[in-house]
């Protein structure tokens, strides 16, 4: 073509010549490779591999020299393919050959194991024997055979691979142990295990490579019965080790001895007891737990009978215990056991002591309590029961039902009469099924009002208890009453009454407090303030108490005492009040109008003062005059001795008994002035007594001297009994002298013609006693109360009407002396003035008027 490069042509004429030799070359590899294909394959059931191997080696090899690259490519693939096919096509007529042998083998052989199998199911599935299959994979299990209907095996897969169902308890547990251990760690087993029915059964356990299998078999009547000894003996074996671990498990030693006594077993808690390392050991060196003493009590008791029971003490770790020991003797031999109760009898002990010291504390109770148990028997009483029901005591103590106790009660009219009294009583003793206390109410018969309470116990029983509250309701009642009464009695007391709370709050207060006060009754109102009632009051009166009052009533004053005082009004009121301190913190005030009173009293006073001074010049003339008569009688008696003796010259008969007249009658007189001033002094209280040892003996001989010449004129005697006397005593023994006369003229005064006088001196626990006696008439009773009055002078039987003033001065000198004096007198019996003197006087003492 014009225009074209030279050298592409070229390139292009080279093209054409390449591309066309190529086809030759294909054209005479494809008839080489065909003819060497039709020699191999003509020659493959001649020749061997080597030989054909060789060929496609030497065909490439002529095929080189007349075909390219490319052919020698497709050459080598062909090659490979065919000879591949080649190999294959011979390995598999081998295979089939070799396989055709060994199928022959096996159709024998399956043969031969159908023939066994047949065998085997034919066995197998004979009635005395089942067998279970597990396979390695976990399948379900596969089940061969059955068991005879007496067996019990239900012969469903499900129920019978369900063992707990038709075996017994502990054979079907040993059996899931046992597979449990041939199936994990391939241990056979062999046991006899008995069905719900009764019936024994063998049962083994094997495991194979692929397999587990379980083969139940059923027993002949043989060796069923060697099956039940063998599986009475496993469970015997089986109990006895578990009462051996039981009993080396307890805290409480036990024993085990032979016929002949000796320790044939122990547990672990009797030989820590006996302090050895190991029950072996406590039984090598036969360790007692027991003394000697309580060993022979038991071999002693085993005598009569097999059981011995009792509490027995011995000796653990240094301290002695208590143990209950129960020891049982057979043929064989006998065990023991003992339980420690050393804590449970400190326990009982404590116990029994708490409940008679709840008893004796129930016993001082005023309130009755009675405890029922759960059969609804009396088990316990307390003395306020008792009382409260006045039952016999032996019949409470014989534990009656409550049902009967209460019949009893109603029989004895104790109870009040209830409308339907069979279901009052159900109510009643249905706290013996409530959880809850229950209380009730009863009026009895008697007036009494008893609050009834049931207190159920967690344990059963109920604890019934009593409470009489009739003076409790009486009390109130009588308080509410009270209270009723005392509002009254305030609202019309003509004393005015406030009480203050511990806050200063009027509390309550009478309308005779506002009206005494002079304040509106409107004013005083309930809660109202100490303060605001002072304001008011404080205006009323001169000089007002009621700052003190605010003081006690709001605490400001930090002694609470009582006090009383008085206070005038501007009115002229005078009234006197009083601040009380109540118990409960309040302050109570009460104001009285006492200006009468004041009045009054102010007139007494100046009448008291105006007989005061009357008294004391009355005083002052009697001295006066006393003293005055005392200088004339001492001359007229002085004379009247001076005229007495001879030589003033002789006297006639008649002037001799007037001279001697008038010397007694100035000596009576004498005496009088004498008493009256001693009287005058002892008023005064200026005597003072000249307190020495007196000589018994001298007084009573000095007094009775002076008495002897009345005595005398009637005939009377003096009987002096002074035995038992002291020898002396302290005291004025003047004034002692003057009081055993005094007692002595009276006695004379009043003693009978020819009579006795006694005069008695003797010690007593009090001090020295002086008596004086007389057989005369008595005093009446309107005498005795008068005796020691001063001028009271009467006859009653006397010979003589005096002054009235021996038994005055007796009593004032002998209660000078710190003494006393009393009179023992009665109609015939006479008259005994008895006067105890203290042995040491405790000083002068004011006379009594």
């Amino acid at each position: 073509m014009p225009g074209e490069d030279p050298r592409n042509a070229g390139k292009a004429v080279s093209g054409g010549r390449n591309d066309s030799s190529n086809r030759r070359f294909s054209l005479r590899g494809k008839r080489v490779w065909r003819q060497f294909a039709a020699r191999l394959v003509g020659s493959t059931a001649i020749l061997p591999v080597t030989t054909l191997v060789a060929l496609a080696q030497e065909a490439p090899k002529k095929a080189i020299a007349s075909i390219g690259t490319v052919e020698v490519i497709q050459l080598a693939v062909s090659v490979g393919v065919m000879g591949a096919a080649l190999i294959s096509a011979i390995v598999l007529i081998r295979e089939r050959q070799r396989t055709a042998a060994e199928n022959a083998q096996l159709r024998t052989r399956i043969a031969d194991v159908n023939a066994s199998l047949q065998r085997s199911e034919a066995l197998l599935n004979l009635r005395d024997q089942r067998i279970v299959v597990w396979t390695s994979e976990n399948k379900k299990p596969e089940i061969i055979g059955s068991l005879p209907l007496d067996t019990g095996a239900p012969d469903d897969r499900a129920a019978f691979l369900a063992f707990g169902r038709w075996l017994m308890p502990r054979s079907a547990a040993a059996l899931e142990h046992g597979l449990a251990a041939l199936r994990e760690k391939g241990t056979g087993f062999e046991l006899v295990a008995e069905t719900q029915t009764g019936a024994p059964i063998e049962i083994h356990g094997r495991k194979s490579a692929a397999h587990a299998l379980v083969r139940f078999l059923s027993l002949s009547e043989t060796q069923r019965s060697q099956a039940r000894l063998k599986l009475e003996n496993q469970r015997l074996a089986a109990e006895h080790e578990t009462l051996l671990g039981l009993c080396n498990a307890l805290n409480m030693p036990l024993w085990l001895r032979s016929a002949d006594g000796r320790l044939k077993w122990v547990n672990r808690a009797y030989a820590e007891a006996v302090e050895v390392a190991d029950p072996d050991e406590a039984v090598r060196k036969e360790k007692e737990f027991l003394g000697s003493q309580s060993l022979d009590a038991i071999s002693d008791q085993h005598k009569a009978h097999a059981v011995f029971e009792q509490t027995l003490s011995t000796v653990i770790e240094g301290d002695r215990r208590k143990f209950t020991v129960t020891d049982f003797s057979g043929s064989e031999g006998s065990a023991g056991l003992a339980c420690d109760v050393s804590a449970i009898e400190t326990v009982r002990e404590e116990y029994e002591r708490t409940v008679r010291s709840h008893a004796d504390t129930l016993d001082q109770l005023n309130t009755a309590v009675a405890i029922f148990d759960t059969d609804q028997k009396l088990r316990f009483f307390n003395q306020a029961f008792q009382k409260l029901w006045s039952l016999d005591t032996a019949f409470l103590h014989s534990g009656p039902d409550h049902a009967m106790l209460l019949d009893r009660l109603r029989s004895e009219g104790k109870l009040a009469e209830q409308p339907e009294w069979r279901r009052w009583k159900d109510t009643l003793l249905s706290a013996y099924r409530s959880l809850e206390p229950q209380e009730h109410w009863w009026h009895l018969p008697d007036g009494k009002t008893i609050r009834v309470v049931a207190n159920p116990q967690p344990k059963g029983g109920v604890t019934w208890v009593f409470e009489n509250l009739t003076e409790k309701i009486d009390l109130e009642s009588r308080y509410q009453t009270a209270v009723r009464v005392q509002g009254e009695t305030l609202d019309n007391l003509a004393e005015g009454v406030a009480v203050f709370g511990p806050d200063g709050r009027l509390r309550l207060s009478n309308p005779a407090f506002a009206t005494l006060w002079g304040l509106d009754p409107d004013t005083i109102l309930p809660n109202s303030h100490v303060s605001v009632v002072r304001d008011l009051c404080d205006r009323r009166a001169k000089d007002s108490p009621w700052n003190g009052f605010v003081a006690a009533i709001t605490g400001f004053d930090d002694e609470r005492r009582d006090r009383h005082g008085q206070t005038e009004l501007n009115s002229g009121s005078v009234l006197r009040y009083a601040v009380i301190h109540l118990p409960n913190g309040q302050v109570m005030t009460t104001f009285v109008d006492v200006t009468d009173s004041v009045n009054v009293e102010r007139a007494l006073k100046d009448k008291n003062e105006a007989l005061l001074r009357s008294d004391q010049l009355k005083n002052e003339f009697v001295q006066h005059v006393s003293y005055e008569l005392r200088s004339p009688l001492t001359n007229i008696i002085g004379f009247t001795e001076l005229l007495s003796l001879p030589a003033t010259g002789p006297l006639s008969t008649r002037q001799r008994e007037y001279v001697e007249h008038i010397g007694s009658s100035s000596s009576v007189l004498l005496t009088i002035v004498n008493d009256i001033l001693d009287l005058a002094t002892v008023d005064a209280g200026i005597m003072q007594l000249e307190i020495s040892e007196v000589q018994v003996d001298r007084a009573i001989s000095s007094a009775a001297e002076l008495v002897a010449e009345r005595l005398q004129e009637h005939a009377i005697k003096l009987e002096i009994n002074a035995a038992t006397a002291p020898a002396s005593f302290h005291g004025d023994e003047v004034r002692v002298r003057q009081i055993l006369y005094n007692l002595l003229i009276n006695a004379a005064n009043y003693a009978p013609e020819s009579s006795t006088v006694t005069l008695t001196c003797r010690q007593t626990a009090g001090g020295i006693e002086f008596s004086v006696h007389d057989d005369g008439p008595g005093m009446p009773p309107d005498v005795l109360d008068l005796v020691f009055h001063r001028f009271e002078s009467r006859v009653n039987g006397g010979r003589r009407r005096g002054a009235g003033l021996g038994l005055s001065i007796v009593k004032s000198f002998v209660e000078l002396h710190g003494g006393s004096v009393r009179i023992e007198t009665g109609k015939g019996k006479g008259t005994t003035v008895v006067c105890v003197f203290p042995d040491q006087p405790s000083g002068v003492r004011e006379a009594a008027e």
